[in-house]
């Protein structure tokens, strides 16, 4: 008889109904003293940071390849430069083959022929007094000529 009155009666929560979640799952907060604090985040200082970052990253980047576009540019021009004095070289008269890694002399005769030789300046004696020494070359593997040294007074490209 004890059951059926207490099944009965109608049950009377002694909380608050003002201080009850109906759905505490949905709460922006906590809803029990061991529970997981939870914080709204910035959603613009979060996508700040994120654009700084990567930003930096982005930069740091794009500079490194400039960085490699310029080594690449740089040795493009060699090459370049190489193969205009060797275009040069190769308008003279050579009455000998040239072998790689060896240097050579450039010369302009007193009727204003281009000539190669194997001799230095110094080595002439009394017989070079006719010829203007141009330049001292070394033929590299890939037939282009490098410039060792220079007569101040000559360039290749006048």
């Amino acid at each position: 008889m004890k059951q059926a009155k207490q099944s009965n009666e109608e049950f009377i929560n002694p909380i608050d109904p003002d201080k009850i979640a109906v759905n505490p799952h949905l709460l922006p907060y906590a809803h029990t003293v061991g529970g997981a604090v939870i914080k709204p985040e910035d959603t613009g200082k979060l996508k700040g940071r994120a654009l700084s970052a990567m930003n930096q990253q982005t930069d740091m980047q794009l500079s490194q390849i400039y960085e490699q576009m310029q080594l690449l540019a740089a040795q493009a021009q060699k090459i370049q430069v190489r193969k205009s004095i060797s275009d040069y070289i190769y308008q003279t008269e050579l009455r000998f083959e040239p072998l790689i890694n060896h240097t050579y002399h450039l010369y302009r005769k007193a009727d204003q022929k281009l000539m190669l030789s194997l001799i230095g300046p110094q080595s002439w004696g009394k017989s070079g007094a006719t010829l203007t020494y141009l330049a001292s070359v070394k033929l590299l593997a890939d037939h282009t000529w490098e410039v060792l040294e220079q007569n101040p007074d000559f360039d290749f490209n006048g």
